[in-house]
């Protein structure tokens, strides 16, 4: 058994998306989640830049003594989980491989994937996706708007509405939609109305929960107190609209928030 908490981080408040579905999962489990809202968002930054900013927030996570990591952004898993695996001698998961591996268990073929800038640019989704599922056809759209709008609580206006009817109009005749973006299951509601019933909305925190509660069951790290865990959270800027958005997420009255370097 292994009482240490689950560490998490993100640019800002997408990640709650991950945590949540890591709370619902696996409830006597303990969180630490870092928001990094001083460098959001982390989208439009460079692969240097993001690597750099990983490895300070993995530092501080592994001087909050957390048993394992979870990257819970998509421009951070695809262009620095590999880096930050070599570097760090604790284990690191990150959005995008548990993602995948669903899409192949559920023989989807035509995908289509929305996400940040930096991470479409890198191609970090659609070369995992055809390495696992050769024949897949993907269509990337960049959703540059949809991060910065979810953290001003924009989730389900007209803006929302009018911004994401522009970035989907042209993915057409898709089995699956991977939200390659931690922020955009904000935005699901208004998704599956633009894409239709029949497509398979992704939700990549529901994928990386499921890997972090096998990979703790096989390795013997689970919590051993039978009650619900703690979850704490921190910020690198508080001067945002984080708490407003978090509660909502979390369903929760209040949510107490830390100041972190």
């Amino acid at each position: 058994m292994d009482n240490r908490a689950i560490g998490i981080f993100d640019s800002g408040v997408g990640g709650v998306t991950v945590l949540k579905e890591l709370q619902k999962l696996l409830p006597n489990e303990n969180f630490a989640y870092i928001g990094d809202t001083a460098s959001f968002p982390y989208g439009s930054k460079s692969k240097k830049t993001i690597i750099e900013l990983c490895k300070k927030r993995i530092e501080n996570l592994i001087d909050m003594e957390v048993k394992m990591i979870v990257i819970a952004c998509g421009t951070a898993t695809s262009q620095a989980l590999e880096e930050m695996q070599a570097m760090f001698n604790i284990p690191i998961i990150g959005i995008i491989k548990p993602t995948v591996r669903y899409l192949r268990d559920m023989n989807f073929k035509k995908i289509g994937v929305i996400a940040t800038t930096g991470t479409i640019r890198s191609n970090g989704w659609e070369e995992k996706i055809k390495e696992s599922i050769p024949e897949a056809k993907v269509q990337n759209k960049a959703c540059p708007l949809l991060a910065p709008m979810a953290e001003e609580g924009w989730i389900d206006n007209e803006i929302a509405k009018l911004a994401i009817h522009e970035y989907l109009k042209d993915i057409k005749n898709i089995d699956a939609l991977v939200l390659g973006c931690t922020h955009y299951p904000l935005f699901k509601k208004i998704i599956k109305g633009e894409v239709g019933e029949n497509v398979d909305i992704i939700n990549t925190g529901e994928m990386v929960a499921r890997e972090v509660r096998e990979y703790i069951r096989k390795n013997k790290m689970e919590n051993g107190n039978s009650e619900n865990g703690d979850t704490q959270i921190y910020l690198t800027d508080l001067e945002c609209n984080f708490i407003n958005v978090a509660k909502k997420l979390l369903q929760a009255e209040d949510v107490k928030i830390q100041k972190i370097g």
